[in-house]
């Protein structure tokens, strides 16, 4: 294991900064993260869980934010509904240094708060 990422955002706050700054979603969410978060009637808790997704791996790889860009590191959904990570540009450079192999990523969110942990194998 190479390390352990966790996060926590609370979702009327990461409500507040969509509605202030709203081109961080083009900034921050890739067209796939996007569609997949809009397509509920209010998408944000879908935004708040994967900016937490998107720290926790961060943290996994011992960085903070500004160190890779946040639209280079991806939410992605298996088959089976289990989330994941798929690294483009920074972030999968910065995980190749490193040695990640894989990841495990779990997120959660209740109408207050969104958190994700993320495990760097």
């Amino acid at each position: 294991m190479i390390g352990i990422g966790t996060d926590l955002v609370e979702i009327e706050r990461f409500r507040a900064t969509l509605e202030r700054t709203p081109g961080i979603r083009e900034r921050t969410f890739t067209v796939d993260e996007r569609e997949w978060a809009d397509a509920k009637n209010d998408p944000t808790e879908r935004y708040a869980v994967r900016w937490a997704a998107k720290e926790a791996v961060m943290k996994a790889m011992g960085v903070g934010l500004g160190a890779v860009a946040m639209i280079d590191i991806e939410v992605v959904r298996s088959e089976s509904g289990a989330p994941s990570v798929r690294l483009h540009g920074t972030a999968a450079e910065l995980a190749e240094e490193l040695g990640v192999a894989g990841w495990r990523l779990t997120l959660t969110h209740t109408e207050s708060m969104a958190q994700a942990i993320a495990v760097a194998l």
